[in-house]
């Protein structure tokens, strides 16, 4: 099992259908386009962050149990990046101290539960997809979600420098598997086969190095 991470825009979700499609696996993908809460969040954060961050919560931990249950899945986020989320949505003001307690012993009971739901305890690997600011504006005006994009909301600069700033240290301190980076701006793999294909060898590299392919 793969799981990926990284920003937003970054191109998780057409890495993990390149992916999928190339190993003959599954792939799972966050719910973004028909997600309710999203773009209540986006017109007002400071009321919808908690909420959000209950209704991905819960879709990703469902989402590992069910890629964990088989063998060879594939998944655009998963669980072990969502607390990143939701506390830089906390430092910028927008929940609550108890929403914060609240959240944060949902997750400590869902990680302690997780190894006992399926047969496979932990991912595989980690694929983190690194992004530059400026490539990750440009994907995310490709897509066209204007709630995603600063033009229409310029308090979205802070927040992406932000979080872009806090991967780093998450992916420092990322345990749960062998994990490796893909650099953005240096392989466009959605659109440049050649680049492609050299991201789906150091992928295919990384899983023979773990003994999975």
């Amino acid at each position: 099992m793969i799981v990926l991470s990284g920003m937003i825009g970054a191109g998780k979700s057409s890495l993990a259908t390149l992916v999928s499609e190339h190993l003959g696996t599954k792939a799972f993908y966050e719910q973004v386009d028909d997600n309710p809460v999203l773009p209540l969040f986006y017109a007002d954060p400071k009321k919808y962050a908690f909420l959000l961050q209950i209704y991905f919560l819960n879709k990703r931990f469902a989402s590992i149990k069910q890629a964990l249950a088989d063998d060879n899945n594939v998944l655009d986020r998963s669980i072990y990046e969502d607390s990143l989320f939701f506390h830089i949505n906390a430092d910028m003001g927008r929940a609550t101290d108890q929403e914060v307690k609240v959240y944060d012993e949902l997750l400590d009971n869902m990680m302690e539960e997780l190894p006992y739901a399926a047969h496979k305890k932990a991912p595989d690997l980690l694929v983190h997809l690194d992004v530059s600011y400026d490539k990750m504006l440009e994907h995310i005006q490709k897509r066209g979600r204007s709630y995603e994009l600063p033009e229409n909301d310029p308090s979205l600069i802070d927040y992406y420098h932000n979080l872009l700033g806090r991967y780093d240290q998450w992916y420092a301190d990322y345990h749960y598997s062998p994990k490796m980076k893909i650099s953005c701006d240096e392989y466009d793999f959605v659109e440049n086969e050649h680049d492609r294909a050299k991201v789906l060898k150091l992928i295919d590299e990384k899983l023979k190095e773990r003994g999975t392919l």
